[in-house]
């Protein structure tokens, strides 16, 4: 549980809404988002990096709801993007295109034009063909583009293999090993600014000293760098700390991490960027979910649920652990069940061997910390209508995503 999702006399509230009252008027499955808990991700960067030239590029694959682009900007964030999508959204949301850095491996040509056409703030380029490429781009539009190489410290991330990006085996970045070389030819190519390094070893780390290790190979790089003539001005340390999920995780203290960042880069002249997701949304979210059977084979219990893994295919995907609770506590106490949903495979669950509300057809559950890569990486896989989204604002709420319906599951097709 957190501060944002909390009970009242037994009944869970997002801030001051309690979400029975939502799911009563929205159904379910329906993702909800705390303002409160977005502004309190964002603003923690900002007030352990204040005084210090930076930019807080909030990750927009975490969560590209329009609304929590829209909010995250109206406090002063960057956006983080990979792909001319993600840009769109930004656009539409009202975000400013020059705090915009555009990362990933694959950037088609159509999406370098879109960004250098809006004037985004620079790129971060994982290969020296991307750098060929988007130099043959600015100088066909008469545009200069601002890159950093995306570097591979050849860092294990300690987490996830499918969320890591930093050994020499990743698709990701260039070996740190050759990287001076890639800057040097680079230098020759029109129209491009080396003004940056980047860097990204993964997600969910709840243990800063490889990213501190990250680090500071960073800054070595960029006084090797320097000493070529190079004019590096920012240093992006990508994604940061990770958030905990399951019982017993802790996380590392982010105003302690960044304090040694700040430590690491004090006098050289550098702007910090950084670009968290999942550190901004994912405790700002829920999914709920109405129960709609109770199963027994053999000695297995089974909860089976409106939501599946095309709402949230992070158990499936990760094994990953979501926290989940009643909207209304009962006096049936706990059961050892796997809470599964309709999806025709065996793959599809929200927990496995959980000991869990012994919930009832008909009740609610809130599948919790589900605010970044949940509604990002939904689909319509069996034909299901995507989940809708939800907006608490204090005592207020909106819907910021309605729920598609049949219709919107063949928009397109003939």
């Amino acid at each position: 549980m957190t501060a944002t999702f909390h009970y009242r006399e037994n009944v869970l509230f997002c801030e001051d809404v309690e979400l029975s009252r939502i799911t009563a008027e929205t159904g379910t499955p329906c993702y909800v988002y705390s303002a409160e808990a977005l502004r309190e991700g964002y603003l923690a960067y900002e007030r352990a990096l204040e005084g210090v030239p930076h930019r807080v590029c909030y990750a927009v694959k975490a969560n590209g709801n329009l609304s929590v682009l829209r909010l995250l900007g109206g406090l002063g964030a960057g956006f983080d993007i990979v792909s001319g999508g993600e840009l769109f959204r930004v656009l539409k949301a009202g975000g400013d295109p020059s705090t915009v850095v555009f990362a990933g491996v694959g950037k088609t040509r159509e999406e370098i034009e879109f960004a250098l056409e809006n004037g985004i703030f620079g790129f971060n380029c994982e290969s020296e063909a991307e750098l060929a490429l988007i130099s043959s781009l600015a100088v066909r539009l008469g545009k200069t583009a601002s890159v950093a190489v995306r570097v591979n410290p050849d860092v294990d991330a300690q987490t996830h293999p499918y969320i890591s990006t930093g050994l020499r085996e990743h698709k990701f970045g260039i070996d740190i090993a050759g990287v001076e070389q890639v800057y040097e030819r680079a230098r020759r190519l029109p129209n491009l600014s080396l003004d940056g390094v980047s860097c990204h070893i993964g997600s969910q780390l709840l243990d800063a000293s490889p990213l501190l290790e990250s680090a500071r190979k960073m800054v070595a790089l960029i006084e090797r760098l320097r000493a070529r003539g190079f004019g590096i001005r920012h240093l992006d340390l990508g994604g940061s700390i990770g958030v905990p999920y399951e019982p017993g995780e802790t996380q590392p203290d982010l105003a302690e991490y960044l304090t040694a960042v700040r430590l690491l880069v004090e006098g050289r002249n550098l702007t910090l960027l950084f670009e968290p997701g999942r550190w901004v949304a994912a405790r700002a979210g829920a999914l709920l979910t109405r129960v709609l059977y109770r199963k027994r084979n053999g000695e297995k219990e089974f909860i089976v649920v409106d939501a599946a893994m095309n709402d949230l295919i992070r158990p499936a995907l990760y094994q990953a652990w979501h926290e989940i609770v009643p909207l209304r506590k009962n006096q049936f106490g706990t059961i050892v069940a796997d809470v599964v949903g309709p999806i025709c495979e065996s793959g599809d669950f929200l927990a496995r061997d959980r000991e869990v509300v012994n919930a009832l057809p008909g009740d609610t559950l809130a599948v919790l910390n589900a605010g970044a890569y949940g509604f990002s990486q939904a689909s319509n896989y069996n034909a299901r209508p995507r989940a809708c989204e939800v907006l608490v604002d204090g005592a207020s709420w909106r819907i910021v995503r309605r729920r598609e319906t049949l219709d919107d599951l063949i928009r397109g097709e003939e």
